[in-house]
């Protein structure tokens, strides 16, 4: 398997001190956080986006994916949420990024049946666009649909080839589903997965990976158990914890937890 971080743990960092970070600490990959705040996002130039992909190619790092905020499942006209994801989906090309990340984002008030029905049309109709540019649009295990059972009502309405999931092994923990259910139903859609550590339930403080409480042992043992030969994301979710301890002095104790976890299922 191959090991990415996302720049959610380094909030607002230039793109050339990003790259610096992967290879000194000898990550494969980065997940780009696609947000204003950020150095990369949809609001970039031609030349912007020429001169970002030619940072990657230089620096040897891949450009796993880029996490946007487009909420497929949330009431309202269709058009504002397809723009958004057009947007993503052409960046993601531009860069060479094989995935973009989107949030399911039901409502409250609003009926699972509604909430499904509305991200699949949506879905659907991103996924043709996405093929075009050779593009997956990975929909995330997270709010309204935490678990992997929940996020399968979506992407067996969809059924499309360029509609996959992205697992945050947080969210299906949250949702009291084990590592094993949710690979099993994840697993022919599965883009990658993102590993993250907390304190408890009730405290989602980031932590160094193997100091909390998630079952990454066991996520690992059954990616690598079934062939699964994807990509771990570690999603450090600095940009919304400042107390945090920073996540540069935590990323070669990082991969070294992941390459242990990964040996010994081996």
């Amino acid at each position: 398997m191959k090991l990415a971080f996302s720049t959610l743990g380094v909030p607002g960092l230039p793109l050339t001190d990003v790259l610096r970070l992967a290879t000194a600490h000898g990550y494969h990959g980065v997940e780009l956080r696609a947000h204003p705040e950020e150095p990369v996002h949809p609001g970039l130039s031609s030349a912007e986006r020429a001169d970002a992909a030619a940072e990657f190619k230089a620096s040897g790092v891949e450009v796993l994916g880029l996490a946007g905020y487009a909420r497929v499942a949330a009431p309202g006209d269709d058009e504002p949420v397809l723009t958004e994801i057009r947007a993503l989906l052409d960046l993601a090309r531009d860069l060479g990024a094989p995935f973009v990340r989107v949030f399911p984002g039901g409502a409250p008030g609003q009926s699972p049946e509604e909430a499904d029905a509305t991200a699949a049309r949506r879905l659907g109709t991103a996924a043709e666009y996405a093929a075009d540019l050779g593009v997956r649009v990975l929909l995330e295990t997270h709010d309204s649909h935490r678990t992997a059972a929940d996020a399968m009502r979506i992407l067996g309405l969809v059924g499309h080839r360029q509609v996959g999931a992205l697992w945050d092994v947080m969210h299906t923990w949250l949702g009291g589903e084990q590592p094993a259910e949710s690979f099993a139903a994840l697993s022919p859609h599965l883009g990658y997965v993102q590993v993250k550590d907390i304190a408890s339930a009730d405290d989602t403080t980031p932590l160094p990976l193997g100091a909390g409480v998630l079952p990454l042992a066991d996520c690992v043992e059954v990616l690598s158990r079934h062939g699964w030969d994807g990509w771990l994301c570690w999603e450090y979710e600095k940009r919304w914890y400042a107390d945090a301890t920073p996540l540069p002095d935590l990323l070669t104790p990082g991969r070294q937890h992941l390459a242990r976890l990964l040996n010994e299922s081996a």
